[in-house]
This record gives structure tokens, C-alpha cells and sequence, in this order.
């Protein structure tokens, strides 16, 4: 168990501050955003999986020369793990957003939009025509589904990130 200073009294012109005990779960901040990462990644492949199941199988294994739907789930959750560290270093540069659920929760929402635009949108478009997938979504790839699901990894990611790091 640690302390940490609160704001206390003000005596001839000091503030005293209180030393309040603050439980700590041991869990650095890469670490809750490896969990949180994870978690969000399940809940978006578990979408994924029923309502787009080539994502899973074909597209997002052959952006690293693999087939079948275990590499796909595999690389799924290490790049929704990686983006979670990610997600981790950008709401612990604001503590108001990292440690409070709404707020993290609504930041993690927005990262999500944020990597549909930037990854779904352009770079996966990009990368599969590179490697010869004759599946490539157009570039851009504004899809509404895949938006909805980077959606879902954002909401489970933020709140999960304050949740893991009490």
C-alpha cells in the first residue's frame, strides 16, 4: 500500500497536505493496456466472426503471409494487445482520462474511431493490395461494419483500461 497527497488545510499561507492510502493493484499502465486490449480485441473478433468471417480467416492473416481463421484470431489480439499499450501511453499523458471510467470510456470510443479511419480505412487497404491479397478492400475502405467493430475494441478498451489499473 502506498500514499498519496490530497489537498488539506491551508495554514500561514501553506497548504498541508493529507496523506490518504491508495490502494495499488501492482498492474503498470502497459499492462492494463495489454488486458484492456485484449478484451476489446474478443469483443470486436466475436463480431467480427459472425457478422464478417473472412476478416478473421483470410484478409487479417495474409497481411503477414498466413492462412486460416487461428493465425487471423492471433494476429487480431496481438495488434488489439499492441494498440492497447498504445491507448495506455496516450490517456496516462492525461490522468483525467485514465483513471476516470466515463472519460476513459468515451477517450477509448474515440482511439477506436480514430483507428478505423487511419488503419482500416487506408493502411489495411494499402498493406493487402502490397502483399497480393485478390480480396483488398478499395481504398479508402469506409466500411460501416468494420467502423462499428473498432467502435466496440474502443468502448471495451477504455473502460477496461481504469478498471484494470485500480
Amino acid at each position: 500500500m502506498s500514499t498519496k497527497a490530497t489537498g488539506g488545510a491551508v495554514e500561514g499561507g501553506e497548504q498541508i497536505l493529507d496523506e490518504q492510502p491508495e490502494i495499488l493493484t501492482g498492474v503498470e499502465s502497459w499492462q492494463a493496456g495489454v488486458g484492456a486490449g485484449l478484451l476489446g480485441a474478443i469483443a470486436f473478433g466475436a463480431v467480427m466472426a459472425i457478422v464478417a468471417p473472412g476478416a478473421l480467416t483470410a484478409a487479417i492473416p495474409a497481411m503477414y503471409g498466413l492462412t486460416g481463421g487461428a493465425a487471423g484470431t492471433f494476429v487480431h489480439l496481438a495488434h488489439g494487445a499492441i494498440l492497447g499499450v498504445a491507448f495506455a501511453a496516450i490517456v496516462r499523458a492525461r490522468p483525467d482520462f485514465g483513471s476516470n471510467l466515463t472519460r476513459a470510456t468515451i477517450a477509448g470510443a474515440a482511439y477506436g474511431v480514430v483507428l478505423w479511419v487511419v488503419l482500416a480505412a487506408f493502411v489495411m487497404p494499402v498493406w493487402l493490395s502490397a502483399v497480393g491479397f485478390a480480396g483488398a478492400p478499395p481504398l479508402p475502405s469506409f466500411d460501416p461494419i468494420s467502423l462499428a467493430g473498432h467502435a466496440l475494441y474502443g468502448i471495451v478498451l477504455g473502460a477496461a483500461y481504469p478498471l484494470l489499473r485500480r
